[in-house]
């Protein structure tokens, strides 16, 4: 006897409906997972550097009778430099600078280049062209010789840190926020704003700022990580956070001195350095993934 041909379906074998449900889910989970895990690092390293200080000692002024102290020793979890002064004070120390310094600079280009290329991207004309040709002429120049141009004429200090590494900062900014505009600019609700008499203004900070945000947001996250591989290497070079202040790259630059006596005094900085500017990229390629898809 032939068997007749009986079209198969999904409801007639639960499993395969299952199956079929539990990949959205597997792929929602990892997706969160891959958000939350390197979110939770930076979480731990800002609470780290920002209140480990507080009961840690000062992070210069030690004495040199407790030079060299290995690791676990009593008062000092990481030991000592030859200077005597705390490891885990000064990298902790060394950390929140580099963050400070990182996240101003991102919030300077967020403001100020996220403000210049939404308003070139929306006005259009002469002045797209005035702003865009001026930002061009910047970005010209390589934006690490640029850098450490700015930084040798300014001098070592956190500030002029800030300021030279937010020359190239502010028109990378500015080119997210023009495209992310041109690309909202033709939308149905931008056309109602405009016939409605909205005012450029307004129509700026209240319709185009929250539909940029996540494009802005999710660049930052991987400019954390640039500006904080720069700013150690300005001051590996002496031009960014002066000694006898911490920072990660002034520490490594001291740390190589006596690099085969005292490898670890490379090694800390360096390994923080990996994970918090490794954190920060996963956290934004995370983002712009998931936000790209909304």
């Amino acid at each position: 006897m032939a068997v007749a041909d009986t079209p198969i379906s999904v409801t007639d074998h639960p499993g395969l409906e299952h199956g079929h449900e539990e990949e959205p889910r597997r792929g929602k989970w990892r997706q969160s997972l891959g958000t939350w895990i390197p979110a939770g690092m930076i979480a731990l390293i800002l609470l780290a550097c920002v209140f480990g200080p507080l009961v840690l000692p000062e992070p210069t002024g030690g004495s040199v009778l407790e030079s060299n102290l290995p690791a676990l020793s009593p008062g000092h979890l990481l030991g000592t430099d030859p200077n005597g002064n705390d490891i885990l004070s000064r990298l902790l120390n060394g950390g929140r600078a580099s963050l400070f310094i990182a996240a101003a600079v991102n919030v300077l280009g967020l403001v100020v280049g996220g403000t210049l290329g939404a308003l070139s991207g929306y006005v259009g004309g002469a002045v797209d062209t005035t702003i865009m040709r001026l930002l061009d002429v910047l970005i010209a120049f390589p934006s690490l010789v640029l850098t450490l141009a700015v930084a040798q004429a300014l001098g070592p200090s956190i500030t002029n840190t800030i300021l030279a590494l937010a020359f190239f900062s502010i028109p990378a900014f500015a080119r997210v926020a023009r495209s992310a505009v041109l690309r909202l600019r033709e939308m149905p609700f931008m056309a109602a704003a405009q016939i409605s008499g909205t005012s450029t203004g307004r129509i700026l900070f209240r319709h185009l700022a929250p539909n940029i945000a996540p494009q802005l947001i999710t660049f930052g996250m991987l400019g954390m990580g640039i500006v904080i591989i720069i700013e150690g290497a300005l001051s590996f070079l002496g031009l960014g956070v002066p000694d006898p202040a911490p920072s990660w790259g002034n520490m490594v630059a001291t740390g190589q001195l006596s690099l085969s006596a005292t490898p670890m005094l490379v090694v800390w900085p360096s390994l923080a350095l990996l994970i918090t500017v490794l954190s920060f990229n996963l956290l934004g390629e995370n983002l712009r993934s998931r936000w790209s898809g909304r």
